[in-house]
């Protein structure tokens, strides 16, 4: 089944693995995706507490902290470091819309069909993802073409057998991974889902490149300066480059469903989770 706004087909084998998982990890939080797209509606500056307005599922404690973290990571910026000062979206954030586009085009395709909010879709999306090690074990899959054993999986992806075991364990339970039988020993395959990861590794990926992740915290770009870094910069040669600039190209024009988008329902939160963040409204 093909969705018109998904990139076509990539090599998962290409992608760098660290790099995939050192962005995943600034955007697979729970909570971010909400937090931007609310920020991206106002369109300016925002205090803490009109942002937990927005969001009254979690607490304004809980949005704060997550503002703290998104500003460490450099997806926010602050007017001031005067307590209280407001937040909002960097260059970095702003350029996460095509990503969250893609994400949310390859939930819908190979995850659920049912309705839900676009920031929730995306991040039950990005929860099945951002787990350290999954893309080492994803990729390990893919470049087996075909079946591989556990043991041949642990070797390839560099992990020792029971950290290996776990996100295999995960990777099935989330759709991504099966196993070829029910016996012991039967070896491992990548579902539907797992083998149309690659736009989605892509997109990360090449929005990752331009930004010292691996140095620490990114500087905020100018706004104009971070479009043409996601649709003009040279990607290098070969086909999965051309590939990755086509589909940002073709996400860039639907990034602005991500990022302006009309009210959404509330996501689905456990009791559990809403009576933990509950306390603490006072910032």
């Amino acid at each position: 089944m093909a969705t018109q706004g998904l990139p076509p087909t990539f090599s998962i084998a290409s992608i760098d693995a660290q790099r995939v998982e050192e962005a995943l990890a600034r955007i697979g939080p729970k909570w971010t995706t909400w937090t931007a797209m609310t920020l991206a509606q106002v369109n300016g500056p925002v205090r803490v507490r009109d942002v937990a307005a927005q969001l009254p599922f979690v607490s304004e404690q809980f949005v704060g902290k997550r503002l703290a973290t998104m500003h460490a990571d450099g997806l926010v910026i602050r007017e001031d470091d005067r307590r209280g000062a407001p937040y909002r979206l960097s260059a970095l954030g702003t350029s996460l819309a095509p990503v969250l586009r893609t994400v949310s085009d390859w939930s819908r395709t190979h995850l659920t069909q049912e309705p839900m909010a676009e920031a929730e879709r995306v991040e039950d999306a990005l929860r099945r993802l951002h787990l350290r090690h999954s893309t080492a074990v994803i990729q390990a899959l893919d470049s087996a073409d075909g079946q591989m054993r556990f043991v041949h999986i642990a070797e390839t992806a560099g992990l020792d057998n029971g950290l290996a075991r776990q996100r295999l364990v995960r990777l099935q339970a989330d759709g991504l991974v099966t196993r070829t039988g029910s016996r012991h020993g039967d070896p491992y395959v990548l579902t539907d889902a797992g083998q149309a990861l690659g736009a989605v590794y892509a997109s990360v990926e090449h929005w990752s490149q331009p930004f010292a992740l691996r140095g620490g915290t990114a500087a905020p770009l100018p706004a104009a300066a971070a479009t043409r870094t996601h649709v003009g910069i040279p990607l290098g040669a070969g086909a999965d480059s051309a590939r990755t600039a086509a589909a940002l190209r073709r996400s860039a024009a639907a990034s602005n469903v991500m990022f302006s988008h009309a009210p959404q329902p509330e996501p689905r939160v456990p009791a559990a989770v809403t009576a933990q963040s509950a306390p603490g409204r006072g910032r």
